[in-house]
Protein backbone atom coordinates (compact mmCIF):
# COMPACT_ATOMS: atom_id res chain seq x y z
CA UNK A 1 0.00 0.00 0.00
CA UNK A 2 2.98 2.25 0.31
CA UNK A 3 1.58 3.21 -4.09
CA UNK A 4 -1.80 3.78 -2.81
CA UNK A 5 -1.58 7.03 -4.37
CA UNK A 6 -0.90 6.29 -7.43
CA UNK A 7 -4.04 3.53 -7.54
CA UNK A 8 -6.75 5.79 -6.23
CA UNK A 9 -10.07 4.16 -8.06
CA UNK A 10 -8.87 1.54 -8.93
CA UNK A 11 -8.83 -2.48 -8.10
CA UNK A 12 -5.91 -4.32 -6.88
CA UNK A 13 -5.27 -7.01 -5.89
CA UNK A 14 -2.72 -7.52 -2.52
CA UNK A 15 -1.02 -10.06 -0.28
CA UNK A 16 -1.83 -9.06 3.21
CA UNK A 17 -2.23 -10.00 7.07
CA UNK A 18 -5.35 -9.49 9.32
CA UNK A 19 -4.15 -7.43 12.51
CA UNK A 20 -7.45 -6.90 13.77
CA UNK A 21 -11.11 -6.36 12.93
CA UNK A 22 -14.77 -5.33 14.10
CA UNK A 23 -17.98 -5.43 12.39
CA UNK A 24 -21.67 -4.53 12.81
CA UNK A 25 -24.53 -5.71 11.01
CA UNK A 26 -23.98 -4.31 7.69
CA UNK A 27 -19.77 -3.34 7.99
CA UNK A 28 -17.15 -5.12 8.25
CA UNK A 29 -13.54 -3.39 9.05
CA UNK A 30 -10.45 -4.73 8.65
CA UNK A 31 -7.04 -3.65 9.90
CA UNK A 32 -4.43 -5.21 7.72
CA UNK A 33 -0.86 -5.28 7.53
CA UNK A 34 0.84 -6.33 3.86
CA UNK A 35 4.72 -5.43 4.88
CA UNK A 36 5.00 -2.14 3.74
CA UNK A 37 2.36 -0.57 5.96
CA UNK A 38 -0.62 -0.54 7.85
CA UNK A 39 -4.40 0.28 6.29
CA UNK A 40 -7.65 -0.49 6.87
CA UNK A 41 -10.10 -2.49 4.74
CA UNK A 42 -14.22 -2.14 4.70
CA UNK A 43 -17.14 -4.64 3.89
CA UNK A 44 -20.07 -3.32 2.70
CA UNK A 45 -22.23 -6.37 3.09
CA UNK A 46 -24.85 -4.96 0.91
CA UNK A 47 -22.14 -4.95 -2.17
CA UNK A 48 -20.49 -8.20 -1.63
CA UNK A 49 -23.13 -10.77 -0.29
CA UNK A 50 -23.57 -12.77 2.73
CA UNK A 51 -20.99 -15.27 1.80
CA UNK A 52 -18.06 -13.07 1.86
CA UNK A 53 -19.34 -10.82 3.96
CA UNK A 54 -18.57 -14.19 6.70
CA UNK A 55 -15.59 -14.38 5.78
CA UNK A 56 -14.60 -11.50 6.82
CA UNK A 57 -16.12 -11.55 9.94
CA UNK A 58 -14.81 -15.43 10.49
CA UNK A 59 -11.26 -13.64 10.03
CA UNK A 60 -8.63 -14.49 12.97
CA UNK A 61 -5.83 -12.25 13.97
CA UNK A 62 -2.58 -13.08 11.58
CA UNK A 63 -4.67 -15.31 9.27
CA UNK A 64 -2.85 -14.52 5.28
CA UNK A 65 -5.01 -13.41 2.72
CA UNK A 66 -5.06 -12.01 -1.35
CA UNK A 67 -7.79 -9.37 -1.10
CA UNK A 68 -9.40 -7.50 -3.69
CA UNK A 69 -10.42 -3.99 -3.96
CA UNK A 70 -11.08 -0.33 -5.05
CA UNK A 71 -8.37 1.93 -3.57
CA UNK A 72 -9.86 4.94 -1.61
CA UNK A 73 -8.78 8.41 -0.39
CA UNK A 74 -9.48 8.72 3.10
CA UNK A 75 -8.72 11.88 5.60
CA UNK A 76 -9.38 10.04 8.46
CA UNK A 77 -6.58 7.31 7.72
CA UNK A 78 -3.08 8.29 8.69
CA UNK A 79 -2.10 6.35 5.35
CA UNK A 80 -4.39 8.47 3.51
CA UNK A 81 -6.16 5.62 1.67
CA UNK A 82 -8.14 2.67 2.55
CA UNK A 83 -9.55 -0.25 0.34
CA UNK A 84 -13.16 -1.02 -0.39
CA UNK A 85 -13.07 -5.07 -0.01
CA UNK A 86 -14.67 -6.60 -3.07
CA UNK A 87 -13.04 -10.21 -2.56
CA UNK A 88 -11.52 -11.96 0.14
CA UNK A 89 -9.08 -15.39 -0.45
CA UNK A 90 -8.00 -17.07 2.70
CA UNK A 91 -4.42 -18.08 2.37
CA UNK A 92 -2.98 -19.18 5.58
CA UNK A 93 -4.98 -19.48 8.77
CA UNK A 94 -4.11 -18.19 11.98
CA UNK A 95 -5.24 -20.12 15.09
CA UNK A 96 -4.49 -18.32 19.30
CA UNK A 97 -2.28 -15.88 18.11
CA UNK A 98 0.20 -15.39 21.49
CA UNK A 99 0.79 -11.53 20.67
CA UNK A 100 -3.10 -10.13 21.25
CA UNK A 101 -3.79 -6.59 21.61
CA UNK A 102 -3.52 -6.32 25.33
CA UNK A 103 -0.51 -5.76 27.17
CA UNK A 104 2.38 -8.13 27.54
CA UNK A 105 5.87 -8.35 29.81
CA UNK A 106 9.03 -7.58 27.58
CA UNK A 107 10.44 -11.54 28.66
CA UNK A 108 7.01 -12.76 26.78
CA UNK A 109 7.35 -10.25 24.06
CA UNK A 110 11.62 -11.28 23.61
CA UNK A 111 10.82 -14.72 23.79
CA UNK A 112 7.98 -14.20 20.71
CA UNK A 113 10.69 -11.59 18.52
CA UNK A 114 9.77 -13.32 15.44
CA UNK A 115 6.27 -12.51 16.09
CA UNK A 116 6.47 -9.10 17.68
CA UNK A 117 8.07 -7.89 15.04
CA UNK A 118 4.87 -7.48 13.23
CA UNK A 119 3.41 -5.47 15.12
CA UNK A 120 3.11 -1.68 14.21
CA UNK A 121 5.61 0.04 16.57
CA UNK A 122 8.25 -2.78 15.88
CA UNK A 123 7.35 -2.15 12.34
CA UNK A 124 8.25 1.16 12.55
CA UNK A 125 11.35 0.97 14.13
CA UNK A 126 12.68 -1.62 11.39
CA UNK A 127 11.59 1.14 8.59
CA UNK A 128 13.66 3.97 10.47
CA UNK A 129 16.28 1.53 10.63
CA UNK A 130 15.94 0.46 7.19
CA UNK A 131 16.03 3.93 6.13
CA UNK A 132 18.84 5.02 8.21
CA UNK A 133 21.18 2.22 6.68
CA UNK A 134 19.56 3.68 3.08
CA UNK A 135 20.87 6.85 3.48
CA UNK A 136 23.99 6.08 4.82
CA UNK A 137 24.96 4.66 1.91
CA UNK A 138 24.12 7.74 0.22
CA UNK A 139 25.41 9.62 2.08
CA UNK A 140 28.86 8.22 1.98
CA UNK A 141 28.38 7.87 -2.24
CA UNK A 142 28.28 11.03 -2.23
CA UNK A 143 31.06 12.62 0.03
CA UNK A 144 33.52 9.97 -2.23
CA UNK A 145 33.53 7.20 0.11
CA UNK A 146 33.84 3.69 -0.87
CA UNK A 147 32.76 0.91 0.74
CA UNK A 148 36.03 -1.62 2.24
CA UNK A 149 34.43 -5.14 4.30
CA UNK A 150 37.07 -6.01 7.08
CA UNK A 151 37.00 -9.07 8.57
CA UNK A 152 34.63 -11.13 10.88
CA UNK A 153 37.33 -12.79 12.38
CA UNK A 154 40.23 -11.41 13.70
CA UNK A 155 44.01 -13.08 15.34
CA UNK A 156 44.27 -9.19 17.37
CA UNK A 157 42.08 -7.04 19.49
CA UNK A 158 41.98 -3.57 18.77
CA UNK A 159 40.87 -2.75 22.43
CA UNK A 160 42.00 -5.22 24.00
CA UNK A 161 40.61 -9.26 24.54
CA UNK A 162 38.85 -8.55 28.10
CA UNK A 163 35.35 -8.10 25.94
CA UNK A 164 35.53 -10.06 23.06
CA UNK A 165 34.21 -13.48 21.93
CA UNK A 166 37.27 -16.12 22.05
CA UNK A 167 37.12 -18.85 19.28
CA UNK A 168 39.83 -21.34 17.88
CA UNK A 169 40.79 -20.91 14.08
CA UNK A 170 42.14 -24.27 13.41
CA UNK A 171 45.17 -24.14 15.22
CA UNK A 172 45.34 -20.25 15.87
CA UNK A 173 43.61 -17.97 18.60
CA UNK A 174 41.00 -15.90 16.65
CA UNK A 175 38.70 -14.03 18.14
CA UNK A 176 34.88 -12.14 16.78
CA UNK A 177 36.04 -8.82 15.48
CA UNK A 178 34.90 -5.95 18.11
CA UNK A 179 35.61 -3.05 15.39
CA UNK A 180 36.91 -2.85 11.39
CA UNK A 181 39.07 0.20 12.55
CA UNK A 182 42.04 -0.96 12.17
CA UNK A 183 41.90 -2.71 9.12
CA UNK A 184 39.76 0.41 7.46
CA UNK A 185 42.90 2.44 8.48
CA UNK A 186 45.16 0.24 5.90
CA UNK A 187 42.13 0.60 3.34
CA UNK A 188 42.01 4.13 3.61
CA UNK A 189 45.94 4.34 2.91
CA UNK A 190 44.63 2.58 -0.33
CA UNK A 191 41.21 4.30 -1.39
CA UNK A 192 41.53 7.46 0.34
CA UNK A 193 38.07 7.55 1.83
CA UNK A 194 36.85 4.17 3.12
CA UNK A 195 33.40 3.18 4.94
CA UNK A 196 32.78 -0.54 6.26
CA UNK A 197 29.12 -1.56 7.40
CA UNK A 198 29.49 -4.81 9.25
CA UNK A 199 28.52 -6.12 12.58
CA UNK A 200 30.33 -6.29 15.50
CA UNK A 201 30.72 -8.50 18.66
CA UNK A 202 31.26 -7.41 22.44
CA UNK A 203 31.63 -9.62 25.58
CA UNK A 204 31.04 -6.77 27.72
CA UNK A 205 28.57 -8.47 30.54
CA UNK A 206 26.12 -5.49 30.41
CA UNK A 207 22.67 -5.54 30.85
CA UNK A 208 21.81 -1.56 30.11
CA UNK A 209 19.45 -0.62 27.63
CA UNK A 210 22.85 1.07 25.86
CA UNK A 211 24.19 -2.19 25.16
CA UNK A 212 23.72 -5.24 23.13
CA UNK A 213 26.01 -8.03 22.56
CA UNK A 214 25.80 -8.50 18.46
CA UNK A 215 25.50 -4.97 17.06
CA UNK A 216 26.49 -3.10 13.50
CA UNK A 217 28.87 -0.46 13.23
CA UNK A 218 29.63 2.26 10.54
CA UNK A 219 33.10 3.25 10.48
CA UNK A 220 34.40 5.56 8.17
CA UNK A 221 38.22 6.55 7.79
CA UNK A 222 40.25 9.10 6.00
CA UNK A 223 43.22 9.66 5.07
CA UNK A 224 44.84 13.10 4.68
CA UNK A 225 42.61 14.17 7.57
CA UNK A 226 42.87 15.80 10.64
CA UNK A 227 40.17 15.47 13.85
CA UNK A 228 38.59 18.77 13.25
CA UNK A 229 37.79 17.93 9.65
CA UNK A 230 36.85 14.41 10.84
CA UNK A 231 34.40 16.51 13.33
CA UNK A 232 32.68 18.33 10.37
CA UNK A 233 32.02 15.26 8.51
CA UNK A 234 30.64 13.39 11.26
CA UNK A 235 27.99 16.02 12.02
CA UNK A 236 27.21 16.47 8.96
CA UNK A 237 26.59 12.32 8.46
CA UNK A 238 24.51 12.40 11.32
CA UNK A 239 22.41 15.15 10.87
CA UNK A 240 21.52 13.89 7.01
CA UNK A 241 20.70 10.51 8.91
CA UNK A 242 17.93 12.99 11.05
CA UNK A 243 16.85 14.42 7.86
CA UNK A 244 16.58 11.22 5.97
CA UNK A 245 14.15 9.96 8.26
CA UNK A 246 12.04 13.05 8.35
CA UNK A 247 11.45 13.27 5.19
CA UNK A 248 11.32 9.09 4.20
CA UNK A 249 9.51 8.04 7.28
CA UNK A 250 7.06 10.08 8.39
CA UNK A 251 4.46 7.90 9.06
CA UNK A 252 6.59 5.86 10.57
CA UNK A 253 7.80 8.54 13.73
CA UNK A 254 3.73 8.87 13.79
CA UNK A 255 3.00 5.39 14.82
CA UNK A 256 5.99 5.94 17.48
CA UNK A 257 4.64 9.38 18.47
CA UNK A 258 7.79 10.90 18.22
CA UNK A 259 8.49 14.51 17.86
CA UNK A 260 9.30 15.92 14.77
CA UNK A 261 10.06 19.72 16.12
CA UNK A 262 12.33 18.12 18.18
CA UNK A 263 14.15 15.78 15.44
CA UNK A 264 14.47 19.31 13.20
CA UNK A 265 16.78 20.82 15.55
CA UNK A 266 19.17 17.76 15.35
CA UNK A 267 19.54 18.79 12.09
CA UNK A 268 20.76 22.27 12.15
CA UNK A 269 24.61 22.48 12.59
CA UNK A 270 27.36 22.93 13.92
CA UNK A 271 26.93 20.80 16.33
CA UNK A 272 28.34 22.24 20.15
CA UNK A 273 31.15 20.72 21.37
CA UNK A 274 33.37 21.01 25.39
CA UNK A 275 36.10 19.47 26.39
CA UNK A 276 36.99 16.65 29.07
CA UNK A 277 38.00 19.39 31.26
CA UNK A 278 35.42 21.83 31.01
CA UNK A 279 33.46 19.01 30.89
CA UNK A 280 34.47 17.47 34.31
CA UNK A 281 34.24 21.07 35.73
CA UNK A 282 30.93 21.22 34.75
CA UNK A 283 29.80 18.04 36.51
CA UNK A 284 31.64 19.16 39.45
CA UNK A 285 30.08 22.33 39.47
CA UNK A 286 26.88 20.76 39.23
CA UNK A 287 26.90 18.33 42.45
CA UNK A 288 28.25 15.64 40.63
CA UNK A 289 30.93 14.35 43.72
CA UNK A 290 31.68 10.56 41.92
CA UNK A 291 33.68 11.92 39.30
CA UNK A 292 36.97 12.95 39.18
CA UNK A 293 39.47 14.03 36.41
CA UNK A 294 40.75 10.80 34.29
CA UNK A 295 37.03 8.61 34.61
CA UNK A 296 35.54 7.82 32.45
CA UNK A 297 31.71 9.26 31.81
CA UNK A 298 28.78 6.77 32.77
CA UNK A 299 25.01 7.89 31.96
CA UNK A 300 24.10 10.03 33.91
CA UNK A 301 27.10 12.10 33.34
CA UNK A 302 26.85 11.88 29.85
CA UNK A 303 23.13 12.52 30.23
CA UNK A 304 23.98 16.02 32.16
CA UNK A 305 26.38 16.88 29.79
CA UNK A 306 24.15 16.74 26.82
CA UNK A 307 21.23 18.51 28.42
CA UNK A 308 23.56 21.51 28.04
CA UNK A 309 22.61 21.86 24.45
CA UNK A 310 19.22 21.33 22.17
CA UNK A 311 21.49 19.28 19.87
CA UNK A 312 24.05 16.02 20.15
CA UNK A 313 27.78 17.23 21.60
CA UNK A 314 31.33 16.80 21.13
CA UNK A 315 33.08 15.82 24.33
CA UNK A 316 36.73 16.19 23.13
CA UNK A 317 39.94 14.99 24.56
CA UNK A 318 39.48 12.62 26.59
CA UNK A 319 42.61 11.12 29.40
CA UNK A 320 44.87 9.15 27.21
CA UNK A 321 45.17 6.65 30.01
CA UNK A 322 40.93 5.66 28.97
CA UNK A 323 41.54 5.27 25.13
CA UNK A 324 43.05 2.75 23.08
CA UNK A 325 46.29 2.38 22.06
CA UNK A 326 45.49 3.80 18.61
CA UNK A 327 44.89 7.50 19.25
CA UNK A 328 46.97 10.68 18.43
CA UNK A 329 48.34 12.46 21.74
CA UNK A 330 47.39 15.90 21.56
CA UNK A 331 50.41 18.08 20.03
CA UNK A 332 50.10 20.59 22.95
CA UNK A 333 49.37 17.78 25.64
CA UNK A 334 51.20 14.47 26.79
CA UNK A 335 48.15 13.92 29.24
CA UNK A 336 45.39 13.58 26.70
CA UNK A 337 44.45 12.73 22.82
CA UNK A 338 42.97 13.89 19.55
CA UNK A 339 39.82 12.07 19.95
CA UNK A 340 35.73 13.19 20.60
CA UNK A 341 32.77 11.20 21.47
CA UNK A 342 29.36 12.46 19.98
CA UNK A 343 26.65 12.36 22.54
CA UNK A 344 23.28 12.35 21.92
CA UNK A 345 20.06 14.84 23.41
CA UNK A 346 17.53 13.06 25.35
CA UNK A 347 19.41 10.71 27.25
CA UNK A 348 20.80 8.44 24.48
CA UNK A 349 24.20 8.86 25.03
CA UNK A 350 27.30 7.96 23.15
CA UNK A 351 26.32 7.26 19.35
CA UNK A 352 29.59 8.18 17.96
CA UNK A 353 34.32 7.32 19.38
CA UNK A 354 36.64 8.45 16.82
CA UNK A 355 39.85 9.88 16.79
CA UNK A 356 42.68 11.22 15.02
CA UNK A 357 45.24 7.70 14.83
CA UNK A 358 48.81 7.85 15.66
CA UNK A 359 51.00 8.05 12.20
CA UNK A 360 54.76 7.89 14.12
CA UNK A 361 55.91 4.14 14.23
CA UNK A 362 57.77 4.14 17.13
CA UNK A 363 55.38 6.05 19.42
CA UNK A 364 52.77 3.56 18.29
CA UNK A 365 55.03 1.06 18.60
CA UNK A 366 55.18 1.93 22.40
CA UNK A 367 51.92 2.43 22.98
CA UNK A 368 51.42 -1.05 21.73
CA UNK A 369 53.52 -2.79 24.03
CA UNK A 370 52.53 -0.34 27.12
CA UNK A 371 48.97 -1.81 26.14
CA UNK A 372 50.36 -5.34 26.98
CA UNK A 373 49.78 -6.53 23.22
CA UNK A 374 52.31 -8.27 20.83
CA UNK A 375 54.10 -6.03 18.45
CA UNK A 376 54.42 -9.66 16.20
CA UNK A 377 50.09 -9.64 15.76
CA UNK A 378 50.31 -5.41 14.58
CA UNK A 379 53.39 -6.01 12.53
CA UNK A 380 50.75 -5.34 9.23
CA UNK A 381 49.15 -2.38 11.19
CA UNK A 382 52.81 -0.72 11.85
CA UNK A 383 53.83 -1.14 8.48
CA UNK A 384 51.25 1.71 7.60
CA UNK A 385 53.51 3.91 9.31
CA UNK A 386 56.64 2.42 7.52
CA UNK A 387 55.18 3.02 3.78
CA UNK A 388 53.67 7.04 3.50
CA UNK A 389 52.01 7.46 6.88
CA UNK A 390 50.03 10.25 6.40
CA UNK A 391 47.90 11.98 8.51
CA UNK A 392 44.27 10.27 8.99
CA UNK A 393 40.90 10.05 11.31
CA UNK A 394 37.93 8.30 11.74
CA UNK A 395 34.86 7.13 13.56
CA UNK A 396 32.65 4.48 14.51
CA UNK A 397 28.44 5.26 14.87
CA UNK A 398 26.41 1.99 16.35
CA UNK A 399 23.61 1.48 14.06
CA UNK A 400 21.17 0.31 16.91
CA UNK A 401 22.23 3.38 19.13
CA UNK A 402 21.28 5.75 15.93
CA UNK A 403 17.69 4.18 15.55
CA UNK A 404 16.78 3.82 19.41
CA UNK A 405 17.72 7.68 19.43
CA UNK A 406 16.13 8.99 16.16
CA UNK A 407 12.70 6.72 16.71
CA UNK A 408 12.73 7.86 20.50
CA UNK A 409 12.71 3.75 21.41
CA UNK A 410 13.19 3.18 25.31
CA UNK A 411 15.53 0.00 24.85
CA UNK A 412 18.17 -0.69 22.26
CA UNK A 413 16.81 -4.14 22.35
CA UNK A 414 13.74 -2.95 19.63
CA UNK A 415 16.67 -1.46 17.74
CA UNK A 416 17.55 -4.75 15.91
CA UNK A 417 15.15 -7.34 14.54
CA UNK A 418 17.00 -10.16 16.35
CA UNK A 419 18.86 -9.42 19.86
CA UNK A 420 21.57 -10.65 20.98
CA UNK A 421 21.89 -9.92 25.50
CA UNK A 422 23.48 -11.04 27.60
CA UNK A 423 21.23 -13.89 28.83
CA UNK A 424 19.42 -13.81 25.43
CA UNK A 425 20.09 -15.65 22.26
CA UNK A 426 16.82 -17.00 21.33
CA UNK A 427 15.03 -16.66 18.94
Amino acid sequence: MDQAKDYVGKEISIGAWVTNKRSSGKIAFLQLRDGTNFFQGIVLKNEVGEELFDTAKSLTQETSIIVKGIVQEDTRSKLGYELLITGIEVVGESHDYPITPKEHGTDFLMDHRHLWLRSSKQHAIMKIRNEIIRATYEFFNKEGFMKVDPPILTGSAPEGTTELFHTKYFDEEAYLSQSGQLYMEAAAMAFGKVFSFGPTFRAEKSKTRRHLIEFWMIEPEMAFMHQEQSLEVQEKYVAYLVQSVLDNCDLFLDTLERDKELLKKYTQLPYDRISYDDAVALLIENGFDDIVWGDDFGSPHETFIANQSDKPVFILNYPKAIKPFYMKEHPERTDVVLCADMIAPEGYGEIIGGSEREVDYDRLSQQIEKFGLSTEDYSWYLDLRKYGSVPHSGFGLGLERMVTWISGTEHIRESIPFPRLLNRIYP
